[in-house]
C-alpha cells in the first residue's frame, strides 16, 4: 500500500540532510555492542545482523556504534574500528545491506581518550571493572592531562604533536568511511571521550593552545571537524554528537555548547546530535526525554538541524518533540535494542500505512 504522504506526521515524512535523502526523521542512536571477538576492530556477522535488522525495521538513518579511529581510541578491545583497510572492507557489506533496505547509514568516528581500554559492559565480563591491563589485551590510554577518570588508570598526556596525530587519524578514518560506503559520518565529541575531555574545564587543565580559555578547549573539536569536512564528499553530511552539559557546576554547560555549535556550523558541520554527560561523575536526573530541552536550546541558536536523544521511547512523544520544534530528528537507542522495527510501530500508532517501511518478505506481518 502506498504511503499516505499528504497526512503523514513529520516523524515519518521523507526529508533530507545536506544532499542525503532520508525516508523519515528517525535515527538509530549509536550504541556500543562490544562484539568484536577477534579484538581487531573488524565488524562481524553480529554487526551485520544488528544494524541490518534496524535498517529493515524502518529507521531512516542508522548510526553505528563508536568506531575507533586508532587502536588506542577504542573504549574496549571488543570495539569496531576504521584505522585500517581490512576494517573498511568488512564494513562494505554492512553499508550495502542497510542501504538495500532503504536506510542510510552513518559511522560514528570516535576516540575514547582516558576512558579507553576498559572492560566491556557485558554480562560475561561481570565483576571486571576499570582498565583492562596490558597483559589482558589492554593498552596505555591518552588524554589532555595525566589526570585519570575515577576508577581508571591514569592516561599519558598528549603532546601537541600527538594531538596533530589524532586529527590525522580522524581524517584517515573518514577517508576509509567513504570507501566503505557510508552515507554520513558522525564525530563523537560527547560522553567524556577524548574530544569532550578537551572541551570540559573540569578535565582539561592544560595551559597551552589546547587548554585554558574556551577557544583553547574548543580547538581540537574544531580542528577535527574542519579537517574531516575538507576530505568528506561535499554532498554527504558531517554530524557532530556533543554532550550539552556535564551536569555539574564549573563544568561544560549549555552556554559553552552554544558557542561550540556556532563555530562547528561555520566550519561546515551539517547537524548536531545532542546528548549530555560523561566527562565526570555527576548526579543526572534521568527520565523520559530528559535531554530534549538541550536540543531545543541548541536548535534555537544555530541554523543547522538538530537531533534529540535520550529515553525517547513513545512514538507520540517523538512526534511531539518535532511538533514543538525541539528538534529536527529523533534518535532512538535503548528502545531499538528491544524493538528493531520501532519505526514500523510508530507508523502504525501515528496512523501511517507505508508498505515501503517493510521488506517485501515481511509485509504479511505489517501492522
Amino acid at each position: 500500500m502506498a504511503p499516505t504522504s499528504a497526512a503523514s506526521p513529520s516523524l515519518l515524512a521523507p526529508t533530507s540532510l545536506r544532499g542525503l535523502e532520508l525516508r523519515n526523521r528517525i535515527w538509530l542512536a549509536p550504541m556500543c555492542q562490544y562484539m568484536v571477538e577477534t579484538q581487531d576492530g573488524i565488524p562481524s556477522d553480529w554487526h551485520l545482523v544488528h544494524l541490518g535488522a534496524r535498517a529493515s525495521g524502518g529507521f531512516g538513518l542508522i548510526v553505528t556504534e563508536a568506531t575507533a579511529v586508532s587502536p588506542e581510541g577504542r573504549i574496549s578491545p571488543q570495539d569496531t574500528g576504521l584505522w585500517n583497510d581490512a576494517q573498511a572492507e568488512a564494513w562494505q557489506r554492512i553499508t550495502a545491506f542497510c542501504q538495500a533496505q532503504g536506510a542510510k547509514i552513518a559511522v560514528q568516528l570516535a576516540h575514547a581518550g582516558r576512558k579507553a581500554s576498559t572492560w566491556p559492559a557485558l554480562p560475561r565480563f561481570r565483576g571486571r571493572r576499570g582498565t583492562v591491563p596490558e597483559f589482558a589485551a589492554g593498552w596505555r590510554t591518552v588524554g589532555p592531562t595525566e589526570d585519570p577518570y575515577p576508577g581508571l588508570d591514569a592516561p599519558d598526556r598528549l603532546s601537541v604533536e600527538e594531538i596533530a596525530g589524532v586529527v590525522a587519524d580522524f581524517v584517515a578514518a573518514a577517508e576509509r568511511a567513504e570507501r566503505a560506503g557510508f552515507d554520513a559520518v558522525e564525530l563523537h565529541f560527547a560522553h567524556g571521550y577524548l574530544v569532550h575531555e578537551f572541551l570540559s574545564p573540569l578535565v582539561n587543565t592544560r595551559t597551552d593552545g589546547y587548554g585554558g580559555d574556551g577557544p583553547g578547549r574548543r580547538r581540537l573539536a574544531l580542528e577535527i571537524a574542519a579537517a574531516v569536512r575538507e576530505v568528506w564528499p561535499a554532498e554527504k553530511p558531517v554530524i557532530v554528537r556533543i554532550s550539552a552539559t556535564d551536569w555539574i557546576d564549573g563544568g561544560w554547560d549549555i552556554s559553552q555548547s552554544v558557542e561550540l555549535a556556532r563555530e562547528l556550523e561555520q566550519v561546515g558541520v551539517d547537524a548536531l546530535h545532542v546528548s549530555t554527560g560523561g566527562a565526570v561523575i555527576a548526579d543526572i536526573a534521568v527520565g523520559p526525554e530528559y535531554q530534549v530541552g538541550f536540543a531545543r536550546t541548541l536548535r534555537d541558536a544555530v541554523s543547522m538541524p538538530v537531533a534529540a536523544v535520550g529515553l525517547i521511547t513513545d512514538p507520540g512523544g517523538a512526534q511531539g518533540v518535532l511538533d514543538r520544534g525541539d528538534a529536527d530528528f529523533v534518535a532512538v537507542g535503548r528502545a531499538a535494542l528491544r524493538e528493531p522495527s520501532w519505526p514500523q510501530r510508530a507508523a502504525h500508532e501515528l496512523g501511517v500505512r507505508d508498505a515501503a517501511l517493510y521488506p517485501g518478505a515481511y509485509q504479511r506481518g505489517s501492522w
